[in-house]
């Protein structure tokens, strides 16, 4: 009986099973295995000695993201179909090990920033829970830039965005905390419905879920199908400009960030924004190339409306408002999340599509770098002024100057203005991407929108140098919170010397 039902079913075996690429899935993988054995040590650890978890999740994000450096020699795939090794649900090509350097390297200095938030928290927020959803969030943002799959996108998706709820939301008894949690969460599940509905469409006409291969199908679908392509083509990319912070899917983004713990604020502006641009990315110029002439103007429109209601936002708040510098920064990544708009929006129309998202994922990483040691600075004046009003950074330099020498080079480069070389080349490489693609009235938006953001980014670097009112008074400042806002600082000073050493590591290779 074993001799004759052996050739029946080991072929069947054999297709079934498929082989795995360790290294190739190490990064995310080490950071979900962090996250367990948190978990499960927060059981064990005495409260004298919860700090421990803190330090151990940032020795796994540091070897997490040390991880990528193996895989930098080639592209390396797995959970590839048996039939056809092409075609994988997993890829770790240049894009994703950029992307996932952003997202890892995003969650470090997030977690450095919050080893001094809980300490200071004296016991108000539950340690081992903040940290096992921290760890959680990150392997699934690193997950998500190697997604080449609809399915594994979404779950990667969605292990990204649910721990990131929780920890919006995770001051017990703060009705602000409370609110801001559930704005995020009924947007982001709004999102991930529409993004779903329209998979589902796409699935049905396809019969694929594979990138590539519903990118060759969805140009030979049935005639009768063409309305319900088209239908699951425009919602799924709904639900990822929902993701991004687009206009007009922007409405949670200030009160979210002012309501969740700073360091959340932080890993949301960076690490939240890289999760729904990469998937932005994978679905149009990968899945959905044969329609760039409807989601190329869509996102070119989303860009200009972005950029501008953004920047709009943040040039209206007031400066003595209860936190008027979070509310800032919060308008300010959506101003930011328009230029990051602009490149893909480009590809549609570019001969050289590579190029284009190697533009945005260069001005990514510049953002990330300057945007997280803003938020290091605030985190720093938070401590002793609790409002974290733009008027309490009035005379910083008296009491820090090291600190506000860097909140003013970061804010310059966010700006675009030397010396923040890094800012500008940013700009500069996002604007040439629009105008080579002929989106020359997309540049000129841009262009009124750089004069717009300059002037409440030099308002604010301006209140740092200003005279103090009163007697400055210097306080020490916790280790971890100055290795978040040196790392920062020498990142966007490095790439301020080299800037052009970010177009060839941004080098997507998605082609």
């Amino acid at each position: 009986m074993s001799a004759l039902a052996q050739p029946v079913f080991q072929p069947l075996a054999e297709s079934v099973v498929q082989s795995v690429d360790w290294p190739a899935i190490a990064p995310p993988t080490l950071a979900a295995v962090v996250a367990l054995v948190v978990l499960v040590a927060d059981l064990f650890v005495g409260d004298a000695r919860k700090p421990l978890l803190g330090w151990l999740s940032v020795a796994g994000l540091a070897a997490a993201t040390a991880l990528l450096l193996p895989l930098l020699d080639g592209d390396r795939s797995t959970f590839c179909l048996t039939g056809d090794t092409r075609v994988c649900s997993y890829t770790a090509d240049r894009f994703t090990l950029v992307i996932q350097f952003l997202v890892l390297g995003g969650a470090l200095l997030a977690a450095l920033l919050s080893v001094t938030a809980l300490k200071d928290a004296r016991g108000r927020l539950p340690e081992g829970e903040f940290w096992f959803l921290l760890l959680s969030s990150a392997a699934g943002a690193a997950l998500l830039p190697a997604s080449r799959d609809l399915a594994t996108l979404v779950v990667a998706l969605e292990v990204a965005s649910l721990p990131a709820f929780a920890l919006v939301g995770i001051r017990h008894g703060d009705r602000r905390s409370s609110e801001a949690a559930l704005k995020f969460f009924l947007s982001s599940v709004t999102a991930t419905t529409v993004s779903l509905l329209g998979i589902s469409f796409v699935y049905a006409t396809t019969g694929t879920l594979y990138l590539t291969q519903v990118a060759d199908r969805i140009q030979h679908v049935d005639g009768r199908l063409d309305t319900l392509a088209q239908t699951g083509v425009v919602l799924t990319l709904i639900g990822f400009a929902f993701k991004t912070a687009a206009v007009p899917f922007h409405f949670w983004v200030p009160d979210t960030y002012v309501g969740a713990p700073l360091p959340i604020a932080a890993y949301l502006s960076v690490v939240g924004k890289a999760v729904g641009f990469s998937g932005l990315i994978l679905v149009t110029v990968i899945a959905f190339p044969s329609y760039a002439d409807v989601w190329g103007p869509a996102l070119a429109v989303l860009a200009a409306l972005t950029m501008t209601v953004g920047n709009v936002g943040a040039l209206r708040q007031q400066a003595t408002r209860a936190y008027s510098a979070v509310r800032l920064l919060a308008w300010s990544s959506v101003g930011q999340a328009g230029y990051l708009l602009v490149p893909i929006a480009a590809a549609a129309y570019s001969d050289d599509a590579e190029h284009a998202i190697g533009s945005t994922v260069a001005y990514a990483l510049m953002y990330a770098a300057v945007n997280l040691g803003a938020f290091a600075v605030a985190a720093l004046v938070g401590r002793t002024s609790a409002t974290n009003r733009i008027t309490d950074y009035r005379g910083l330099y008296a009491k820090h100057p090291a600190a506000a020498l860097l909140l003013a080079f970061f804010l310059l480069c966010l700006a675009g203005l030397p010396p923040g070389i890094i800012g500008l080349f940013a700009k500069v490489t996002v604007f040439s991407a629009a105008v080579d693609a002929g989106l020359g009235w997309l540049a000129v938006v841009m262009a009124v929108n750089v004069v717009i953001a300059l002037y409440y980014y030099l308002q604010w670097t301006a209140l740092l140098f200003r005279a103090p009112e009163g007697e400055p008074e210097k306080h020490r400042v916790p280790a971890p919170l100055t290795a978040a806002i040196a790392l920062t600082a020498a990142l966007g000073i490095a790439l301020s010397g080299a800037p052009q050493l970010v177009l060839r590591f941004t080098d997507t290779g998605l082609f």
